[in-house]
């Protein structure tokens, strides 16, 4: 085994990020992650405080022929309690493929959570213009929207019981066998334009979104108008989303078995203790979007709450964690 996977496994074992031991070492991340992709070689004073660090002896890191021994990480007593998941290359490769696979559906169903307004905005519309009944707009309205939301709802319901098996992949800790890695890492890199490209597109997309709005106000003020016009922007917010979520699964599948991002040993820790806030905080942010919806029957302009609700979770999942978790 050559030092890069030696590196990986026990920084893995002692439940550390790159960051973390980095810190350690004395080094920044990138140089980690250089060591772990073996485009670099730590120099000999280097070696010799990974040696300390991890508790094993030089030689054991230097000859590629000592493969990883059995031993009590000092540091971590938590990760002792915890047990670990070894994932082969098959079911990488599987895990990898489902994620990219499904990744499509859950976007979609995003995109129709943010379309199901459109057709009682529409129809509001013509009420207002009395070309129908205000009970007719409502009533047609709020039940084309009630679909598309069960539609949404099911399809994401469907691909979460079909990726229920690599749960453990996502929540827990876990050892990848040998090789696995270095085909994580390879396939990252070749993903990382395309999810680059996906997310400036969605970003892109996303600020010109109320576009349409501007021109018809500007050009003409006509209410009919204005109801087309939020109309196209709720369909540029979808394909916005769409694009932002669908990279995003996909390259979260990557960073879950790298251990990094949001799945690092610390982030998994910390969402055990934290998952029940989550729950809340969303069902909280629902509750909010539909009395408001309701109250207000300004369809049109209350979609706004998930967004402020998107930007506004990283903020309290970091309050959280630096109160309930620790590093």
């Amino acid at each position: 085994m050559i030092l890069a996977d030696k590196i990986i496994q026990l920084r893995k074992k002692n439940g550390w990020s790159q960051e973390e031991l980095a810190e350690k070492l004395g080094v920044s991340r990138q140089s980690i992650s250089k060591y772990e992709g073996a485009l670099a070689v730590p120099d000999m004073d280097k070696i010799l405080k990974l040696s300390k660090i991890f508790g094993v002896t030089t030689d054991f890191l230097i000859k590629d022929e000592m493969e990883i021994e059995e031993y009590t990480p000092a540091e971590n007593l938590d990760f002792e309690e915890n047990k670990v998941h070894n994932v082969s290359m098959e079911m990488a490769n599987e895990f990898i493929d489902y994620k990219f696979n499904h990744a499509r559906k859950i976007a979609l169903s995003v995109m129709l959570y943010i379309l199901s307004p459109i057709v009682i905005v529409l129809l509001g519309g013509y009420a207002a213009c009395k070309v129908v009944t205000e009970n007719f707009a409502t009533a047609v309205g709020i039940s084309v929207l009630l679909v598309i939301v069960a539609i949404a709802t099911g399809i994401i319901l469907l691909t979460k019981h079909k990726g229920e098996k690599y749960k453990v992949l996502e929540e827990e800790y876990i050892e990848t066998a040998y090789g696995v890695s270095g085909m994580v890492k390879n396939r990252k890199e070749k993903f990382n334009p395309i999810y680059i490209k996906n997310m400036v597109i969605g970003i892109a997309l996303a600020i010109c979104s109320p576009v349409p709005i501007f021109v018809v106000i500007y050009l003409s003020n006509k209410q009919i108008n204005l109801i087309f016009a939020v109309i196209l922007l709720l369909i540029i917010v979808s394909l916005a989303a769409y694009s932002i979520v669908k990279v995003s699964i996909m390259m979260s599948s990557l960073n879950c078995l790298l251990e990094e991002g949001d799945y690092t040993r610390y982030n998994k820790k910390a969402n055990k203790v934290l998952n029940p806030f989550y729950v809340c905080y969303w069902l909280f942010i629902v509750g909010i979007y539909l009395v408001i919806s309701f109250l207000t029957a300004g369809w049109s302009f209350t979609w706004i709450v998930w967004p402020i609700a998107g930007v506004l979770f990283p903020i309290v999942t970091t309050i959280l964690k630096s109160i309930f978790v620790k590093k």
